[in-house]
């Protein structure tokens, strides 16, 4: 069996955190050109924005609001375009206020993807949009009614082990998260701290396939929609669960990689999305982080809800019930630094 499928994760996600300058800034030093962004300031409270190249520059969506697509208004604010190694933002307070400190988020998939399910008879309703098979990653467009459940292309070649949808042009929708964790039945809301919730609309009680992911009647599948799928890629990517203990000498996560990047949700009680990367925290532990579902500045120096990333996973050092709660369930994303086992036999160092 492979180590790793891919040994340079660095080619599909980074993490980069600049300076803003109040007028029009280039923020480089990616190796590829995004596809998709997400931004989050980090020395005030400011809204996430999260941009990509299938809905388009100038449109962001909120992930601490169940606030519908905004169109900005003008080519002198919010993220101007995506360039070769980077993005350029133009003024804007949540993308680029002179002197505030931001952190972007930044995932490749680079190859265009549309389906015509009448034609390729894969999937009942049309889909388009960009992929990565190699990562694992597709961010798909769909118009549909909400009158009867639909199936959808999503592109990867492999199941999605997670998929995070957000209606564009509705009501003010939430987030919806399916997790091979917690089932076709249920989903989490990232805009929200609640525990999973059960309904058949979400995900028509169906788990996904190989070549579509199912949509019952929720009201935030009518109209236009986006869903970003992830599939598990070893060395790079994981999507996984585990059981608190209260413990911070046990909690012990294993991911098959030495993560750049890793967000956790408490799925069966209440609880923020805690998202930790290590351009923010070079050393463990990690007590700095971000929450996806709140507009607040970083939290930093907290001890309750620390990590340590190791070369092979990740180990809840706090004792708090955002992360490591006993007997709760918590899900979470990964993606990598370095593949725990190069192709080539390298194994990833400690921080």
């Amino acid at each position: 069996m492979a180590y790793t499928d891919i040994d340079k994760p660095t080619d599909y996600f980074e993490t980069i955190l600049y300076t803003g300058n109040g007028s029009s800034l280039e923020v480089n030093g990616l190796d590829f050109s995004p596809d998709w962004v997400w931004i989050k300031k980090r020395s005030n409270a400011a809204n996430h924005m999260m941009y990509d190249t299938v809905r388009g520059i100038k449109k962001h969506l909120h992930t601490n609001t169940a606030d519908i697509e905004v169109s900005e208004a003008s080519d002198d604010i919010g993220l101007n375009s995506f360039d070769s190694d980077g993005f350029t933002v133009k003024v804007n307070g949540n993308t680029n206020t002179n002197t505030h400190t931001f952190a972007s988020w930044n995932w490749l998939t680079g190859t265009s993807f549309s389906n015509d399910a009448s034609s390729t008879s894969v999937g009942s309703v049309d889909s388009a949009g960009s992929v990565s098979t190699d990562a694992g990653f597709s961010i798909i467009n769909v118009v549909k009614n909400n009158t009867t459940a639909h199936t959808v292309a999503h592109g990867l070649g492999a199941v999605p082990q997670m998929i995070l949808g957000k209606s564009r042009t509705g009501g003010d929708y939430r987030w919806i998260m399916y997790h091979k964790d917690i089932g076709n039945t249920h989903a989490l809301y990232l805009n929200e701290n609640f525990v999973k919730t059960d309904s058949v609309t979400f995900w028509n009680d169906t788990t996904p396939t190989s070549s579509v992911f199912s949509l019952g009647t929720d009201n935030s599948w009518n109209g236009t929609s986006i869903f970003y799928c992830f599939a598990d890629k070893q060395g790079y990517s994981k999507v996984g669960s585990y059981i608190g203990n209260w413990n911070a000498d046990v909690t012990f996560v294993y991911t098959g990689q030495k993560s750049a990047f890793i967000m956790i949700k408490a799925a069966s009680r209440v609880g923020t999305w805690n998202m930790y990367d290590t351009k923010r925290n070079t050393f463990n532990n990690i007590k700095d982080f971000q929450v996806a579902n709140v507009a607040e500045a970083d939290v930093t120096g907290n001890t309750y809800q620390n990590i340590d990333i190791l070369s092979n996973g990740f180990k809840c050092r706090g004792t708090g019930t955002g992360t490591n709660e006993s007997g709760s369930t918590y899900i979470y994303m990964a993606f990598a630094e370095n593949p725990f086992v190069t192709s080539t036999g390298v194994p990833a160092t400690a921080r």
